[in-house]
């Protein structure tokens, strides 16, 4: 699958970086230098970074997708309105739905991204909702995929899915396509 292969490729990436990154200089007793004086434990020769205190922001419909995504869209003239994020019969408060669109024209062409936390009791009573109404399960390695029955679905993806929710641990994501959801970078 396209996505399981990319994913694969960037987490490889990923994970080369950060080897790479915690490699580090080499270690001066490895390459002794005659004469040299041997410096002290707290010596140093580049300043300390201190860490800043992390800062805690809120979802947006431009930071839950990929900065690429909402250059791309935004090049095409599209732009974005916030909606209530609802699954089923449960409202998520907390949560974001966000569609994309060229509202300068009449159309019913854009796309559709969600985010938000929730607990357990509300992501199993959203599942069991949307499971009644025809949608079709699929565990995967990274949380529960509920999709709409492909027979009702207003577009579908290169591997047929349409709307597509994914259920993770306290989050779940939603796209227009379970291949859109690889869009959808917010962690919370």
């Amino acid at each position: 699958m396209i996505t399981r292969t990319t994913s694969a490729a960037f987490g490889a990436l990923l994970l080369a970086v950060a080897l790479t990154s915690c490699a580090g200089a080499p270690d001066a007793e490895a390459t002794p230098t005659p004469k040299a004086p041997k410096p002290s434990p707290t010596a140093t020769t580049e300043p300390v970074a201190t860490q800043s205190p992390e800062t805690t922001t809120e979802p947006t419909c431009d930071t839950i997708v990929s900065a690429g995504t909402v250059q791309a869209l935004t090049d095409a003239g599209w732009t974005f309105e916030e909606k209530e994020f609802v699954i089923g019969d449960v409202t998520l408060s907390d949560g974001l739905l966000c569609f994309w669109a060229d509202y300068t024209v009449a159309s019913d062409h854009g796309q559709l991204y969600g985010w938000s936390e929730i607990s357990a009791d509300d992501a199993t009573q959203a599942q069991s909702s949307l499971l009644s109404q025809g949608w079709t399960r699929e565990d995967g390695s990274d949380g529960v995929y509920i999709t709409e029955n492909p027979q009702f679905s207003m577009g579908t993806d290169e591997d047929g899915y349409g709307m597509t929710y994914l259920f993770g641990d306290g989050w779940v994501k939603f796209a227009d396509t379970r291949q859109g959801l690889i869009l959808i970078e917010w962690a919370g």
